[in-house]
């Protein structure tokens, strides 16, 4: 099964009345599925769609996402989720990039894509994902067309244009062919032991990299696609036990999400067997609290890159339970892992270096950036951007992004390692750090905190708490009381919190 539209195909063969995809409102089985995945394939391919042509979606996690994704994939076109909380002018800079021949948006979204299409002055097919859109949903019976039941997408062609999260600037899109796409689901598959069958929880969105490569890994094991709109943690709590989850990806704020829901140890939790925590660093308490809190669960850590396929480190739960401050210990199956220096040698024990990549998910490159694909491939491997400090076990610990690293005083200091020591701090909810210009200092480093509900953190008492845990150098030196700006994956997007900074304004 070399390409994505061949995992529905092949599960409605193997296993046709086995559940496949599960929403508050309906349950498919594979053949189900497949059925739909055809004849929605029929109208796409009416509407223009074929082989090499991109098809974007905007759209959360509802069935017609999934439907679209496998409908579009067996017609050999190039699949382009798109974050559905971006606004219109970043919609249009997406289909400026992109130039799909036809877009389907969800039903609430489709004002803001219509919006991004004139924008972008794109002509293209225009679709809605769901009952009381401005334009037809391919996804609903009544055509009269043939239903396409054939994947007509080859393993080496192109199958996917991820954009990134544009934690530093505008995403890129970063283009995977099919075979890239199998192999990234592999990794996961074969790196947390996932089984035939699995029943798994959808909580990242599926227009990101995240919510892809599980949409991907799932299908390959024949398994089970449970989807609810948004994450709320007495939903998800409620889902786990009705539809005995056992597998689930959730980003670090999700996690903290459900360690709070009041009432959390009186649902039946006991078919989750899985838990993968990644996207962004997770505090060590939050990883023993969760190791504490849930002792059935075998936790997974993953550290990777959506240039990756989304691929790269991850920890088993011994290596977690070990060392809960690490972001990964091993490169994940079919991925080589190195930290290297400026010159691109590998740093010894106790050194920090940037994290590099090889393997068989590692992107194509970016989409019409050849530039930009060749500096990202520098040395013949993928240069992640991200910085981390190689402990003498073997453990990388994530410390900074490159672009991220604060320089006061001469000094290097890295972010991940303040945050770190602030998010330990009982009044603080969420956090960021950033160096913000200073005449005498080259960069001062600012923290921005979000508390607590009902506290009011001061300075002094970061400051306190901090010495303990870091460098007196590292200490923040200005504190802003904020709602800390994240991507929808969880990410800190720092480019706005120091864009805020240089106007004088609060975050």
């Amino acid at each position: 099964m070399p390409t994505i539209g061949a995992g529905v195909l092949h599960n409605a063969a193997r296993v046709p009345d086995r559940p496949a995809l599960i929403t508050p409102e309906r349950r498919w089985t594979w053949r189900e599925l497949d059925d739909d995945a055809a004849r929605t394939a029929a109208r796409l391919r009416k509407a223009g769609l074929g082989k090499g042509d991109r098809f974007a979606i905007v759209a959360g996690n509802r069935a017609e996402t999934v439907v679209a994704f496998f409908a579009a994939a067996r017609l050999g076109a190039i699949v382009v989720p798109v974050n559905a909380r971006l606004a219109a002018p970043e919609i249009a800079h997406i289909l400026a990039d992109a130039g799909p021949v036809a877009i389907a948006s969800a039903p609430e979204l489709d004002a803001v894509v219509d919006e991004a299409v004139t924008a972008a002055r794109a002509k293209l097919a225009r679709f809605s994902l769901g009952a009381g859109g401005e334009h037809p949903d391919p996804t609903v019976a009544g055509t009269e067309e043939e239903p396409v039941y054939q994947d007509f997408a080859a393993e080496s062609d192109d199958a996917l244009i991820l954009y990134t999260s544009g934690t530093t600037g505008r995403p890129k899109g970063v283009l995977l062919d099919h075979h890239r796409a199998i192999w990234a689901a592999l990794a996961q598959v074969v790196s947390l032991g996932l089984r035939d069958g699995e029943r798994y929880l959808h909580l990242p969105p599926l227009y990101h990299a995240g919510g892809v490569v599980f949409l991907n890994a799932i299908t390959l094991l024949g398994g089970t696609h449970v989807l609810i709109p948004a994450f709320d943690p007495g939903v998800a709590a409620t889902t786990i036990e009705r539809e005995r989850i056992s597998a689930m990806l959730g980003v670090p704020t999700m996690y903290q999400f459900l360690l709070r829901h009041p009432g959390i140890d009186r649902y039946d939790l006991s078919s989750w067997r899985t838990g993968i925590f990644g996207a962004a660093p997770m505090p060590a308490e939050t990883v023993r609290q969760l190791l504490a809190r849930f002792p059935g669960v075998t936790f997974f850590q993953q550290c990777g890159q959506t240039e990756a396929g989304p691929t790269g480190l991850y920890s088993t739960y011994e290596q977690i339970q070990s060392r809960p401050d690490s972001s990964g210990h091993l490169a994940q199956p079919f991925v080589e892992a190195r930290l290297v220096d400026e010159n691109g040698a590998d740093v010894a024990p106790g050194e920090v270096g940037e994290l590099v990549l090889r393997g068989e998910p590692v992107m194509k490159g970016y989409w019409h950036q050849p530039e930009a694909t060749a500096e990202a491939f520098r040395g013949g491997w993928l240069h992640t951007g991200d910085l981390m400090h190689l402990h003498e076990d073997g453990a990388m610990r994530l410390v900074d992004r490159l672009k991220d690293v604060i320089i006061t005083g001469g000094r290097n200091v890295y972010s991940a390692e303040v945050e770190q020591a602030l998010a330990s701090h009982p009044d603080v909810a969420d956090c960021a750090v950033v160096g913000v210009r200073h005449p005498d200092w080259n960069e001062t480093i600012v923290a921005v905190v979000t508390p607590v509900s009902g506290r009011a953190p001061t300075l002094e008492s970061i400051r306190e708490h901090c010495r303990a845990r870091i460098a007196d150098y590292k200490l923040p030196r200005e504190l802003r009381l904020a709602e800390i700006p994240r991507t929808p994956s969880g990410k800190i997007q720092k480019h706005l919190i120091r864009k805020t900074f240089s106007k004088g304004q609060t975050v």
